[in-house]
């Protein structure tokens, strides 16, 4: 029922994983690579929108409201949106380094952690990035430009850079 709206998924008896693969048309190795990104991400103590969540849920909100909170506050540059920094920034490193360095240095860069390196939790590296992108190996040309931004940075990728590798 969670997956319902997603776009072109339909409760069904499937679970999510499955549903959010078949709605986005993808084959059964991709719903893998799905079921690991949200067993990865199911709880992770008391970030913004699982608190969100929970604080909505306290109050007696019905389980559509508590998920809203949970996905507006996602949505935030500071957390969820820093996927989509994550994926401009893998597009630069992709494009070559005098691309990167441009991109890095350009209005609006902002600290890498926005493009998904480093983590204050994990300074030694995200292991949630770490499985992401090891079962992503069998897809080069996704995981090279997050390597190759990792290593301009001399910063380990956290889970968003995994996530945009993903997508």
């Amino acid at each position: 029922a969670l997956a319902g709206p997603v776009p072109g998924a339909e409760p069904q008896a499937a679970p999510i994983h499955r549903q959010l693969a078949a709605a986005w048309g993808r084959d059964v190795a991709a719903a893998e690579l799905i079921r690991r990104a949200l067993v990865l991400l199911s709880d992770h103590e008391l970030n913004p929108s699982s608190f969100a969540v929970r604080v909505c849920a306290s109050t007696g909100a019905s389980l559509p409201a508590a998920l809203l909170a949970g996905f507006a506050t996602l949505s935030g540059p500071r957390h969820g949106g820093v996927a989509d920094l994550a994926r401009q920034a893998q597009l630069a490193a992709a494009a070559g380094t005098g691309a990167l360095a441009m991109f890095l240095a350009g209005p609006g860069a902002g600290p890498p952690y926005g493009y998904g390196f480093g983590h204050p939790l994990y300074p030694e590296g995200d292991p949630r990035a770490a499985d992401l992108l090891a079962a992503l190996e069998a897809h080069p040309a996704a995981v090279r430009p997050v390597r190759a931004l990792a290593d301009r940075l001399g910063l380990a990728p956290n889970v968003d850079a995994a996530l945009a590798a993903l997508a």
